[in-house]
């Protein structure tokens, strides 16, 4: 009779158990499933007002399906403006526990990028620097495995050259506007398209264009 009475206990107690981790479970579904709402809904109710040097809608759909398919987690973006790639990318973030360290120059855009971050609710994936990334992104230690960098066109090439030693192999380093044909681009793609260890493709979904360069060695 012992025997079975303590049985029936470590029966029910993991019977306990299970209903405690379900629960649990449903629960964490229920708050990812309300923060991905939240970004969801301010990303589309800011949608047509992005302006002041931010990228398209599309083109933050493109930096977000990138991180989640390639499960990156340490990514640098180099031109924060108000902030709407930013948001894109730390929500990609906040799916595979990475942050972002993004870099502005301007104080007015920085500060204004604060305030959307925070209101998108994804402020603890982001590390926000106000800077001059001419100098600090040579400084920043990395690595990195995800690169955006939309700021002055004519320093692609050196902002890639300064981050390529701390990129890891497999992570990806993509620029913006690549399409328009201005301020030094057309020189930027010819250089990394004379990589070896590195693949570019362009992705045109929108006007502007994104390059893609994957690392593929060292």
């Amino acid at each position: 009779m012992k025997l079975m009475s303590r049985i029936r206990l470590i029966f029910s107690a993991l019977i306990l158990f299970l209903l405690f981790n379900l629960i649990a479970c449903a629960q964490s579904g229920e708050n990812i499933s309300a923060a991905d709402e939240k970004v969801q809904q301010f990303l589309e109710n800011n949608r047509r007002s992005w302006q002041d040097m931010n990228v398209p809608y599309q083109d933050g759909q493109v930096l977000y399906d990138l991180i989640i398919k390639n499960n990156y987690t340490s990514a640098l973006e180099i031109g924060t403006s108000t902030g709407h790639s930013t948001i894109w990318i730390a929500w990609a973030m906040s799916k595979t526990g990475g942050k972002v360290t993004t870099i502005e120059v301007n104080k007015s855009r920085h500060r204004e990028a604060l305030e959307n971050i925070r209101e998108a609710d994804l402020e603890k994936y982001v590390d926000a620097r106000l800077a001059d990334a001419h100098k600090l992104v040579k400084e920043l230690n990395g690595p990195f495995d995800f690169v955006f960098s939309d700021a002055d066109k004519d320093w692609y090439i050196q902002y890639f050259k300064d981050v390529s030693p701390k990129l890891e192999t497999g992570g990806c380093f993509t620029a913006h506007n690549v399409l328009n044909g201005y301020g030094g681009t057309q020189e930027y793609l010819d250089y990394v398209g004379s990589l070896d260890n590195y693949e570019t493709t362009i992705d045109r979904s929108s006007s502007s264009g994104i390059s893609i360069s994957f690392k593929k060695s060292e």
